[in-house]
């Protein structure tokens, strides 16, 4: 029997702690071979299960029926966020703000699934910085769509500082960010109460989506969560 595929693309230390690119066969699909990044020896992402990821973007278009409409997208990750936002034709240009310059490097040096594509689109901007400082600052230009994948959840921030964009105070600092009949959206991968309320409290329409996966690396079926929020 072959043995199956694995190898180490990237083995950084970051300010979040150190993050591993790795390429692998999966054990239970032999053939199959995923992108996967850790951070502090615990898994982030794949590029295997990404429903959750682009239905983010899926959501918020079939939600926001304009045209010409520009979008942000908080973290990189693997690009599977912006990906399905430049995949409508409606979408004149998509900002990434991504924390980790080595996220960025592993798309520029053709690391991950989605590098040549992404590196060839026109209408792609990628930008390193903090999108939550961003969202507090005062508003450069307006977004029809901000779409934010970064933390585990509402209550588990990959950064200490995060968490102040997920209160009342935050949301409306993050709102004037949008554009008139713009939508936000997050991704979580958890179903979080005392967010949702503080959604309700800045925003008229707030609307909760599952996505739920058959994860059959680890035989369980799991669910994301998307929250989405506009006046």
């Amino acid at each position: 029997m072959a043995t199956p595929q694995f190898e180490i693309l990237a083995y950084e230390p970051t300010e979040l702690g150190m993050l591993c690119l790795r390429r692998r066969e999966l054990l239970c699909e032999p053939g199959t071979v995923v992108t996967e990044v850790t951070l502090n020896h615990e898994f982030l992402m794949s590029s295997y299960l990404t429903a959750s990821e682009r239905a983010l973007s899926e959501i918020a278009l079939r939600m926001h029926t304009g045209s010409e409409l520009h979008v942000l997208v908080g973290g990189l990750g693997l690009g599977y966020t912006a990906r399905a936002a430049l995949g409508s034709p409606r979408v004149v240009s998509c900002e990434v703000i991504e924390f980790l310059p080595q996220v960025i490097g592993w798309l520029e040096q053709g690391l991950v699934p989605l590098s040549e594509e992404l590196n060839g689109e026109d209408r792609l901007q990628i930008t390193r910085g903090d999108v939550y400082q961003y969202l507090a600052d005062a508003p450069p230009r307006k977004y029809d769509l901000i779409l934010i994948d970064v933390d585990h959840s509402p209550e588990e921030n990959l950064g200490t500082a995060n968490g102040d964009f997920y209160t009342a105070k935050g949301l409306r600092l993050a709102k004037r960010h949008l554009a008139e009949g713009g939508l936000l959206g997050i991704w979580s991968y958890a179903e979080d109460s005392p967010f949702s309320e503080a959604l309700r409290t800045v925003f008229r329409e707030v609307h909760i989506e599952p996505v739920t996966v058959f994860n059959n690396l680890i035989d369980v079926e799991q669910t994301d969560w998307l929250f989405f929020a506009r006046d």
